[in-house]
């Protein structure tokens, strides 16, 4: 009937039973009369597993090393996978990330997708065979492998749906949509329907881990059919697409967080033109992604520039700051970990006034404090401290009226 690419998570394939559980929903499918493309990412925790096993012999390992070591856990559930099926008499073969044809450019842990040879995922097909891929990963024009970061196994199966051109692209977890909050803290949040590419985009940026971010932009690109769906249950997911399609009378559509947030304050930067340009290429050339910016200036010479940046990346941050503080003729270097994003999204935000000013009201009425405050057309960011983000949550949740009665069923955990 048609071409249909799926992911299925971590915890989708946590042990050889779910791995079953999997391969019979593929069946489905199949005997539907369905060509299938699967994306699966590495069993359970096991890519945690083996960032700890690397840490206890390198406390700084080298990113390539790092690459070699993480692949191999898609590669164990891809095997695993195709062997399922062919157990219950159905043709599968498995490819890793190479072997499907993706390319990506020469950086390793965050690389991205620069193109996508379909021939021998083409050829699987044409046999009658299915496909399992491994999510996650590609390999870069010097012939290394590369990893997507995490949650890239999202970007595999968007950028494969789209480059083969298929009807849908499904991608299963262990909830049974996106939630209009993390269910986890939040009991009474309820699944959407449908959302909006943009809202999407910024709700996955912002730290709802349903989806990486990259496929979503890769999803919106290329205008792929995107639903979330459950393994654990039959129920429909939430389809991602255009806004015009959407439900215009939501303000609100979502409350997302994200508690892996530092903040970087650089004291005394020269105040002249050309500052943050040279501040923020050093950052990006040592692969450092920045979030909420703030500079603020105390006389005509020089300059405080405040930003973001993931836990994970502190270290790096004031490592290359440092190597470079003669250069960019600062004074010195603070910074806080510690703290967490609290965020609101929702198309309806353009056309409402006063929204960030609820917000605002909303977490002081609790006594959270913000730190830093970040905005766009349709969402707004608080940067608070990470020990009050359920609170921040709920309370966010319930204000702009997404509550439900029902409490929402998470699965797999």
């Amino acid at each position: 009937m048609g071409l249909i690419v799926q992911k299925y998570g971590g915890t989708s394939v946590g042990t050889v039973e779910r791995i079953m559980r999997v391969a019979d929903r593929i069946i489905e499918y199949k005997n539907a009369g369905n060509d299938m493309v699967v994306v699966v990412s590495a069993m359970g925790k096991s890519t945690d597993v083996l960032i700890e096993m690397a840490r206890q012999i390198a406390p700084n390992p080298s990113a390539r090393e790092m690459d070699m070591l993480l692949t191999t856990g898609e590669q164990v559930s891809i095997a695993l996978l195709a062997m399922a099926l062919q157990q219950k008499g159905y043709d599968a073969v498995s490819l890793t990330g190479w072997q499907a044809g993706i390319a990506t450019e020469s950086v390793h842990g965050k690389a991205r997708i620069q193109e996508v040879d379909t021939a021998r995922i083409r050829s699987e097909l044409q046999r009658g065979r299915i496909v399992i891929v491994a999510g996650f990963q590609g390999i870069s024009e010097k012939g290394e492998i590369t990893t997507l970061g995490r949650g890239g196994s999202d970007t595999t199966a968007v950028a494969l749906a789209g480059s083969l051109r298929a009807d849908k692209c499904e991608i299963f977890t262990d909830v049974s949509g996106v939630y209009t909050a993390d269910p986890r803290v939040v009991p009474m949040a309820q699944k959407l329907d449908s959302i909006s590419y943009d809202e999407m985009l910024e709700l996955a940026i912002l730290g709802a881990g349903v989806l990486h971010p990259r496929s979503v932009e890769a999803a919106k690109k290329y205008k792929v059919k995107l639903v979330v769906r459950s393994s654990f249950s039959q129920e429909e997911g939430t389809c991602v697409e255009e806004a015009a399609d959407m439900e215009t009378g939501r303000v609100v559509s979502g409350v997302a967080h994200d508690e892996d947030i530092a903040k970087i304050t650089v004291v005394g930067m020269p105040a002249r033109v050309g500052t943050l340009s040279r501040l923020f290429n050093t950052l990006a050339g040592a692969q450092i992604n920045v979030d909420i910016i703030i500079q603020s200036s105390y006389d005509a010479a020089v300059t405080n520039i405040s930003f973001t940046v993931s836990s994970d990346d502190l270290v790096r941050t004031l490592d290359t700051l440092a190597a470079y503080q003669e250069a960019l003729g600062f004074d010195k270097v603070e910074h806080e970990s510690g703290l967490a994003k609290v965020s609101i999204v929702g198309a309806g935000m353009i056309t409402n006034p006063g929204v960030a000013a609820e917000m605002f009201q909303q977490l002081a009425e609790q006594d959270i404090s913000i730190k830093m405050v970040s905005t766009s057309d349709i969402k707004v960011s608080c940067v608070i401290p990470a020990e009050q983000t359920s609170l921040a949550v709920r309370t966010l949740h319930t204000a702009f009226g997404l509550d439900v009665a029902e409490q929402a069923v998470v699965h797999g955990i």
